[in-house]
């Protein structure tokens, strides 16, 4: 594990990059025959560049704890040309975390069908996004019957899987549906530790400060990046953002998670 000093992050995020211009389509629907709940919010954006292509493409789940939260291009990513993609979701409180999950199996499938029209390259697909959002990359990714449905094998068509501080016992807004309170840790098949293995695809696992994060929850992502390589997993990087907590370490993340993605595309 690597810790990320937090002046050096601060430094990462101030530091001048050459502007481009984006474009945006949004609220783009990737459902079929939704309901109208579905209908609402089983939609996305988009930000790209026009008159590109071979670009990687960065798929965004935001977080909220499964309850909450809106769909968006986090403008500190649209910074190397990368293509964004905010992805909306249906929320546990309507639906079961199952159909959650289902929702951004099949924005990813919406992504691979279209992405190329945007100029995003097929082989460089990343899975993010932070807390909620983290939770849910590490199911999709590992729990490969979520993506099956899709007819999507995760281990060979997602680059790497890139959640911040995501939940990896099960989320605590499933375990408040049961009566469990949100201090009981508890692993189930909702439980992306339950699906730890050593043929996932790349992953980029970044936590907040240890002293400032939510519930354990660099202890909880320690655990995970462990028990992930004792399973054989070869390409897990894990970072640490000193000084920032869970509410604010997306903004540090992105910058890393940019730096990543340049990294394994030299």
């Amino acid at each position: 594990m690597k810790r990320i000093l937090s002046f050096i992050a601060v430094f990462i995020m101030a530091a001048p990059m050459f502007a481009r211009e984006y474009f945006f389509e949004k609220d783009i629907l990737y459902k079929g025959r939704p309901d109208a709940y579905t209908e609402k919010m089983c939609r996305l954006d988009i930000a790209y560049e026009k008159g590109t292509e071979g670009r990687p493409v960065i798929v965004w789940f935001h977080g909220g704890g499964l309850t909450k939260g809106k769909k968006g291009t986090p403008a500190p990513l649209q910074k190397d040309g990368a293509v964004i993609v905010g992805v909306g979701y249906r929320f546990v409180s309507e639906v079961s975390v199952e159909e959650t999950l289902d929702d951004a199996a099949a924005a990813v499938d919406w992504v691979l069908k279209n992405i190329t029209s945007y100029g995003g390259d097929l082989s460089k697909i990343y899975l993010a996004g932070h807390s909620a959002g983290g939770y849910i990359v590490s199911m999709i990714g590992l729990n490969k019957e979520y993506l099956a449905k899709y007819g999507i094998d995760p281990d060979k068509q997602v680059a790497a899987l890139v959640p911040y501080s995501g939940q990896v016992i099960t989320h605590f807004a499933q375990r408040r549906k049961q009566g469990i309170p949100a201090l009981t840790p508890t692993i189930d098949h909702l439980a992306p530790l339950l699906y730890v293995r050593g043929d996932a695809a790349p992953m980029l696992i970044i936590s907040g400060d240890r002293e400032l994060e939510l519930y354990g929850r660099y202890e909880e992502n320690a655990y995970f990046v462990r028990m992930l390589r004792l399973n054989g997993h070869k390409d897990v990087t894990f970072l640490e953002v000193d000084g920032f907590g869970h509410s604010d370490m997306a903004q540090p993340a992105h910058m890393l998670l940019l730096k990543y993605i340049r990294q394994r595309n030299k």
